[in-house]
C-alpha cells in the first residue's frame, strides 16, 4: 500500500467555516485550521490533497491555505446530507487508491516528534491495511465519537483488528460490542478524527447510500461493513486530538499547541501571569 492521497472534509453545517479560524502554531507562525491540517498531511508524505466543502468556499480556503493552496483540490458537496455522504463526495478525486483522511474540525498534538498522520499512514503502509487512528476515551464521551471494539494483533500493544464500529454508542452498548482488552475500566477507543482507507469504504457508502432515505448517513456504518470484509486495524495514538468546533475548542487547541511549541516558557508565564493576578484580585 502507498498512500498518495488525503481527504479532509468540511463541508458540514457547523464545520465550515471552523478550517478558516486562526491560530499560533507551534512553531510560532500564525496559520489557519486548515493551513495545520494541510502541514500534518504534507508531513505524512502525502501533498494530493482534497478538500470537500460546500459551493462558493473555494476562494475563502485557498487564500488561508497560503502557500499550500496549490496542492489542494475543492470537491463540492451540494448537499448537506452527512459525513458518509461528504466522504464519498470524494469518489472520483480517491479513484481506486488508499488515501489518508481527517475532519477538518479536528487538531492533533504528537507528544513525540513524529506526527499523528505520519504515523498512522507508516502503520497502514506496514500493514497493508486500513487503519483508523483511536484513543481511550472515558465512557461519558461517547455520545460524541464513534467507536470500536476488537483484539491486540499479537505483539502489539497499540493495534487491535477491529471487529465492531457503533457511531455514538450507548454506555449499555459500548460494554456490550466494545471491548478491547488493556484499557482501564470505564474507558473505550474512541475514534481520532483520522483514517486511512482502502477503495472498499467508497464502495460500501455509495452501496448503503442507495439505500439511505435518512439524509445523515454517519461514516461509521460503513467503516463497520469494511470490518466484516477484509483486515482493519485500530491505532491507539498517544497524542491528543482537539475538537475545535466545541464550546472553548479553539481556545484549548491554542494551550495546547503553545504548551507544546517554540514559545512554550513565554506562554506558561503568562499564564501564570494571569492566574496571580486572578488570585490578587480575590
Amino acid at each position: 500500500m502507498h498512500i498518495t492521497k488525503a481527504l479532509i472534509t468540511a463541508a458540514g453545517r457547523r464545520q465550515r467555516t471552523l478550517p478558516l479560524q486562526t491560530l499560533i502554531d507551534r512553531d510560532g507562525v500564525e496559520k489557519s485550521v486548515l493551513r495545520i491540517l494541510v502541514e500534518e498531511v504534507i508531513a505524512a508524505g502525502v501533498d494530493d490533497i482534497g478538500v470537500v466543502i460546500r459551493p462558493g468556499d473555494e476562494k475563502a480556503y485557498a487564500d488561508v491555505a497560503g502557500e499550500h493552496a496549490g496542492r489542494l483540490h475543492f470537491i463540492p458537496q451540494t448537499e448537506p446530507l452527512g459525513y458518509g455522504h461528504a466522504v464519498y463526495s470524494a469518489r472520483d478525486f480517491v479513484g481506486g487508491d488508499s488515501f489518508l483522511h481527517l475532519v477538518g474540525d479536528h487538531l492533533y498534538v504528537s507528544r513525540e516528534g513524529q506526527g499523528c498522520a505520519q504515523r498512522l499512514v507508516e502503520v497502514a503502509t506496514r500493514q497493508g491495511c486500513a487503519v483508523s487512528a483511536v484513543q481511550a476515551t472515558r465512557e461519558h464521551l461517547l455520545p460524541y465519537y464513534g467507536a470500536v471494539g476488537g483484539r491486540r494483533l499479537a505483539g502489539r500493544d497499540d493495534l487491535y483488528r477491529i471487529e465492531t464500529v457503533i457511531e455514538k454508542p450507548t454506555p449499555t452498548q459500548a460494554e456490550q460490542h466494545l471491548i478491547a482488552p488493556g484499557l482501564r475500566a470505564g474507558h473505550y477507543l474512541c475514534f481520532f478524527g483520522m483514517h486511512v482507507l482502502t477503495p472498499a469504504v467508497m464502495e460500501i457508502l455509495g452501496r448503503l447510500l442507495a439505500a439511505d432515505n435518512s439524509g445523515g448517513l454517519p461514516l461509521s456504518a460503513a467503516l463497520d461493513e469494511l470490518a466484516r470484509r477484509e483486515q482493519y486495524l485500530a491505532l491507539q495514538q498517544n497524542a491528543q486530538r482537539f475538537d475545535v468546533g466545541v464550546k472553548y475548542g479553539l481556545l484549548t487547541a491554542q494551550v495546547a499547541l503553545a504548551l507544546n511549541g517554540q514559545d512554550r516558557d513565554e506562554v506558561l508565564a503568562r499564564l501564570l501571569e494571569l492566574l496571580a493576578m486572578r488570585e490578587v484580585g480575590g
